[in-house]
């Protein structure tokens, strides 16, 4: 059985920052993209970041040099680092588990979920 477990969400100022952790198991981990989503309240989910099996990653402009997604083979873990946190981050986060190993923006490129973490930012 394959399970998605975040940690790390929280509440934080503006300007902060927060690491996001999300342990995998029951997959084959090293050979997964594996990707980050947020949905906030009243919004659709949107795509956030992901890295491929090689290590390549892919960012959402919005994000883009301020969150850095990275991944632990040895740990069958995938961290976001997100700095400089802004209101408009607020959501809940998951993370999610590639039907391939390439990367994608497209959640429905994604076999497996977490449940979320809730991120609060406060400005």
């Amino acid at each position: 059985q394959v399970q998605l477990v975040e940690s790390g969400g929280g509440l934080v100022q503006a300007g902060g920052s927060l690491s996001l952790s999300c342990a995998a198991s029951g997959l084959t981990f090293s050979s997964s993209a594996l990707g980050w989503f947020r949905q906030a309240p009243g919004k659709e989910r949107e795509f956030v970041a992901a890295i491929s099996w090689s290590g390549g990653t892919y960012y959402a402009e919005s994000v883009k040099g301020r969150f850095t997604i990275s991944r632990d083979n040895a740990k069958n873990t995938v961290l976001l680092q997100m700095n400089n946190l802004k209101a408009e981050d607020t959501a809940v986060y998951s993370c999610a588990a590639g039907r391939y190993g390439a990367i994608s923006p497209r959640s429905s490129d994604y076999r497996y979920w977490g449940q979320g973490t809730q991120v609060t930012v406060s400005s």
